[in-house]
């Protein structure tokens, strides 16, 4: 069963050495590998090309100004194999990332392999922000998980049949894709050993674009509509709550046990995650980065919804 892994790119010259370095270690070799290139000015296609004279099965394909799904689905188009295995550049799959995923696949009635992905922090803001919404796998529930597409393989036929990724979408074009798969039937299988370790944004602006084109892409293509009303409807009960508990002060303890209820995922993970020496920051700093994380999120949702696509 022959497995072609493809990798979308731009402007990476900073990492692009780090995924080259771990395609080039995977314990399972991928049989033919495709990178599309959307357009660097950085130097990022020299070095691929440089990589690419002693690869007979790498293919470097040029596409300037493409979208991530559209630099996806050039670059399946592109392979022969069967198997398409999908990771993003910026990513470092562990040694074993291929392997574990095309095991999967090895039952035939196995469609879809989902695999998970780690941050990589490097600094205490990034390790704060590891703790907010990034599960343990423990965590997570294999029917209802959507897996990122830097780390998931599938079947040709799926990618043919669902479409492809939708060029139309801008951000959020993997999880569109992903609800395709579920409304289609086809089976698919959690592999929690597939890791991918990933970067996360360094300062507090870069993180707050992060979630406000997020959630853009969700009211663009109008996914998780229920998930963002609790959203705005938490808030905008949290809101009220305090304006009461002004005129009537005990009534402040409501939304500070529901404040704890909703934080308590993440502190779980701050005690599991952090240093001794940074666990004292996570108790004032998980509260304030999930409240910015969600104005951005809110407001990058209604953005997204008045461009939503008819589609």
């Amino acid at each position: 069963m022959g497995v072609a892994l493809v990798v979308t790119v731009r402007d990476e010259a900073s990492s692009i050495f780090d995924l080259l370095a771990a395609i080039d270690g995977q314990t399972l070799a991928p049989n033919e590998i495709v990178i599309v290139d959307g357009g660097s000015s950085d130097g990022t296609v020299s070095e691929l090309e440089r990589w690419a004279r002693s690869r007979p099965t790498v293919t470097i394909a040029s596409a300037p100004g493409a979208s991530i799904p559209a630099g996806r689905n050039i670059a399946i188009a592109k392979t022969t194999e069967s198997i398409v295995a999908v990771t993003d550049a910026g990513c470092i799959p562990d040694r074993d990332w291929l392997y574990h995923l095309v095991a999967a696949l090895d039952d035939p009635a196995v469609e879809v392999a989902m695999g998970f992905y780690r941050a990589a922090p490097r600094s205490r803001f990034e390790r704060l922000v590891d703790c907010l919404n990034l599960p343990d796998a423990a965590e997570v529930d294999p029917e209802k998980f959507m897996p990122s597409s830097r780390s998931v393989a599938f079947r040709r036929h799926v990618w043919e049949q669902v479409g492809g990724y939708p060029e139309w979408l801008p951000v959020g074009e993997d999880q569109w894709f992903d609800h395709r798969i579920v409304e289609a039937g086809y089976r698919r299988r959690f592999v929690p050993e597939a890791v991918v370790r990933w970067r996360l944004r360094p300062d507090l602006r870069s993180f707050v674009r992060q979630y406000y084109r997020y959630a853009w892409g969700d009211g663009a293509s109008g996914m998780y509509p229920r998930r963002h009303a609790l959203r705005f409807g938490t808030y905008g009960a949290a809101v009220v709550s305090v304006a009461i508990a002004r005129r009537h002060p005990r009534l402040l303890a409501l939304p500070a046990v529901a404040g704890l209820a909703w934080l308590r995922p993440s502190y779980a993970r701050a005690v599991r995650r952090l240093p001794a020496s940074e666990r004292l920051t996570a108790v004032p700093g998980i509260p304030v980065l999930t409240a910015v994380m969600d104005v951005a999120k809110m407001a990058g949702w209604l953005a997204g919804r008045r461009h939503r696509s008819p589609r």
